[in-house]
C-alpha cells in the first residue's frame, strides 16, 4: 500500500463560524482515504517582519514552517476580502516563503477552493491567490476550479453540507486533487 499523502490545509478565515472553515471540513470529509489532513491555523502568526528573521525567529513562525514543510501538498480554502485574499492568509504565504531561499512552498502541489455568500464565490481571491502561488513555485491544480457562491446556504446549523450537488462536486474535486498530487509525485515536481 502506498504511503498516505499528507496535506496541509490553510483556511483564510478566522471567524469561528466561518463558511470556509465549514467548507474545509467538508472537503476533508469527502476526500479519498489516500489523503491525510493537517489543518494549520494561520491567525496566530505574527505579521512578517524581516527584522524578526534572526537566529531565533518567532516560535509561531518556526512551528508553522515545520508543519507546512512536513506536508506533501497544500490545500487553500479562502474567502474574499476586497477582491483579494484575507491578510492572515497572505501573511502565512509570506512567513512560509522566508528566509529567502528556504521557502516551504517550493514545488509543493496545491489547490485552491474559495467560498463566499456572494454569487461569484470569491473568484477574485481565488485568482489573486493563484498569482502568488505561481511566484512561490506551487504547482497548482488548474481543473476543476472551485468557486462556491452562496456559501451561507450550503451548510446547516451544525456546519454540515446540505447540498447534494455541491457534495458531489466537492468529492470529485478532492479526487482530482489526489490525482494531481500523485501526478506531481510521479513527475518529481513535489513531495
Amino acid at each position: 500500500m502506498d504511503k498516505p499523502i499528507n496535506v496541509c490545509v490553510l483556511v483564510g478565515s478566522l471567524r469561528k463560524a466561518s463558511f470556509n472553515g465549514m467548507l474545509a471540513n467538508a472537503l476533508i470529509w469527502l476526500a479519498p482515504s489516500s489523503l491525510k489532513f493537517d489543518v494549520v491555523e494561520v491567525g496566530q502568526l505574527p505579521f512578517y517582519n524581516e527584522d524578526l528573521e534572526t537566529a531565533a525567529p518567532p516560535a509561531p513562525w518556526t512551528a508553522f514552517r515545520q508543519r507546512v514543510k512536513a506536508a506533501d501538498a497544500v490545500l487553500f480554502v479562502t474567502p474574499e476580502y476586497n477582491r483579494s485574499v484575507p491578510a492572515v492568509l497572505k501573511n502565512a504565504l509570506d512567513v512560509g516563503s522566508r528566509p529567502y531561499g528556504s521557502s516551504v512552498w517550493d514545488r509543493k502541489p496545491g489547490a485552491v477552493v474559495s467560498g463566499s455568500p456572494g454569487a461569484i464565490g470569491a473568484f477574485g481571491a481565488n485568482h489573486h491567490l493563484r498569482q502568488s502561488l505561481v511566484f512561490l513555485n506551487v504547482p497548482t491544480m488548474q481543473q476543476p476550479e472551485a468557486y462556491l457562491g452562496h456559501a451561507d446556504k450550503l451548510f446547516d446549523e451544525h456546519g454540515k453540507l446540505v447540498s447534494d450537488g455541491t457534495r458531489k462536486f466537492l468529492q470529485e474535486f478532492m479526487q482530482a486533487f489526489a490525482n494531481w498530487v500523485e501526478t506531481s509525485r510521479a513527475q518529481g515536481q513535489g513531495i
